[in-house]
């Protein structure tokens, strides 16, 4: 069955449909944004600084493993049944998540979060990959982006007055009502016909792909801290990763319905946009997870306040995201995947350079360079790829790219925190106050609510936010060099036009 005859029956109906696909990506965007603005509350609430990147790491890791699981159902089974589990249990999540009573419980519920937000994201873009034309697309994705501009603009705000008043725990049950009437949308307009026939579950290639994950965010987010990154221990467990990777890699080459299908990797534009969405996952996860705490720890501004500089960086996403499709018809994709790496250096530049003095304002224009080249490549990835790959493949090309960027976050969330709490614990031992002297990671939990600067006696509160200031420092250095990194990958795009139709040859 061709594009065209599939796309035909949903015509009638693509306006709604395209409405409940929005809002169910406007429940993923608003999870991203106001849980990390929320962040600081809860750990000041919650305690447990040390576990801080385990709350996004926990939730990265399932979304990253079951999204490749999600992409690859959705073509044998069909997109609406395979989002109304993944939506269902990401509910279920987040409502556990808003009854968390320590820290330790918050990470558990965000494991089941994470287990069904792996199918939002990925599906929701491929229904619309099926249902409007090649030339269609490039419009619709900056529709689509459109959701993180207004999510963005929504969700730091809301999240800020949700913890200012009644408590962080509403940032997660706000998902709830959103959730079911996408899901109401979805099971009333979109009418599927789906070849029925005996299908393969990758179940070993999931498990081995949760073995390595698991074993290398361990080590990452504890490398440093009770894991010494050159003890017998480190060795082992990235053998362990290692090995389980390549279990992986030979089992989807060989059995008979991989989660990912290597065959579309062959495409050399398909290849160089996963890479680049590797890093750009590293950079993104960077910035998002920690901007607030240097907000509001460092600079000393509110929860709302610190919302607002990651909300540029998700009105810049957007309003790229439009521009970018009417960039990738005018100058093709190559041009505008350049200038949305150029951006990201530039976002990436002005972080490393930003300063306690500079202010909310300063983080806030570099979150909006940075969200600016995340919309102009973004765009011209997923547009290439749906337009590279027939439908039985398209779930699952889509499913790649977003497991790669996502798997980028899971590894630079764990990374970076693991590199943040070495550096405030280096520190605290340098410093000559014995007060300071025997700190642990903790101590910065003062740092992140007003009534805890001000217990703190004067020398404490500076060496804390010192340390806080050039622990980060360091993050956003990997973050510029990560930035450097995906504009020179860039560079290997092919330089021609919008693949048109079946490049990946069908199975």
């Amino acid at each position: 069955m061709n594009d065209s005859e599939k796309n035909k029956p949903q015509h009638k109906y693509r306006p709604f449909i395209l409405a409940s696909v929005m809002l169910a990506m406007f429940v993923g965007a608003i999870e991203a944004t106001i849980v990390s603005t929320a962040m600081p509350s809860i750990a000041a609430d919650l305690g447990g600084f040390d576990l801080y990147s385990w709350v996004f790491s926990s939730y990265l890791l399932m979304s990253t493993v079951t999204v490749l699981i999600y992409g690859k159902l959705s073509d044998l089974y069909g997109r609406k049944p395979v989002m109304t589990f993944g939506m269902s249990l990401f509910l279920i999540g987040s409502i556990l998540c808003g009854l968390a009573t320590s820290m330790e419980w918050l990470i558990a519920f965000r494991f089941i979060q994470g287990i069904g937000a792996g199918a939002v994201l990925p599906i929701a873009t491929t229904i619309v990959g099926d249902i409007y034309t090649k030339e269609e697309r490039a419009k619709i994705q900056g529709y689509l982006s459109s959701v993180w501009g207004i999510s963005a603009i929504m969700g730091p705000a809301i999240g800020g007055l949700l913890v200012d008043t009644i408590g962080w725990q509403f940032v997660f049950w706000v998902n709830i009502p959103l959730g079911m009437l996408s899901l109401i949308g979805l099971w009333v307009f979109l009418d599927e016909k789906v070849q029925k026939k005996k299908h393969h579950i990758d179940i070993k290639g999931a498990i081995l792909l949760t073995a390595a994950l698991t074993v290398l965010l361990y080590l990452l987010v504890e490398g440093g801290i009770s894991v010494g990154w050159t003890s017998l221990t480190a060795v082992v467990l990235l053998s362990a990763a290692v090995v389980f990777f390549i279990l992986f890699l030979r089992h989807e080459m060989k059995t008979e319905e991989p989660m990912m299908p290597f065959s579309i990797w062959k495409n050399r534009s398909i290849l160089i946009a996963n890479i680049v969405s590797l890093s750009t996952g590293i950079l993104i996860i960077g910035i998002s997870s920690y901007l607030p705490a240097f907000v509001t720890g460092v600079m000393e501004q509110s929860a709302r306040v610190a919302g607002f500089t990651l909300t540029a960086m998700s009105i810049g996403w957007p309003i790229a995201a439009v521009i970018a499709g009417r960039l990738l018809i005018r100058i093709g994709y190559y041009r505008t995947s350049l200038i949305g790496g150029c951006s990201l250096v530039i976002g990436a530049v002005l972080f490393v350079l930003m300063e306690p003095s500079y202010g909310p304002w300063w983080a806030a224009v570099s979150s909006f360079f940075v969200g600016t080249g995340m919309g102009l490549t973004t765009t011209a990835f997923i547009v290439t790829i749906q337009s590279a790959v027939p439908w039985n493949l398209r779930g699952a090309a889509t499913a790649a790219n977003i497991f790669m960027r996502n798997l980028g976050s899971t590894v630079g969330v764990a990374l970076l925190g693991g590199i943040l709490n070495a550096s405030l614990l280096n520190s605290f031992r340098s410093n000559t106050n014995e007060d300071v002297n025997g700190l642990g990671v903790n101590a910065v939990n003062d740092l992140l609510t007003k009534e805890g600067r001000n217990d703190l006696d004067g020398d404490i509160l500076n060496a804390l936010q010192q340390a806080m200031a050039t622990g980060l420092k360091s993050v956003y250095a990997i973050v510029l060099f990560i930035a450097v990194i995906s504009l020179i990958l860039i560079l290997f795009l092919p330089k021609k036009d919008i693949p048109s139709g079946r490049e990946v040859p069908e199975k």
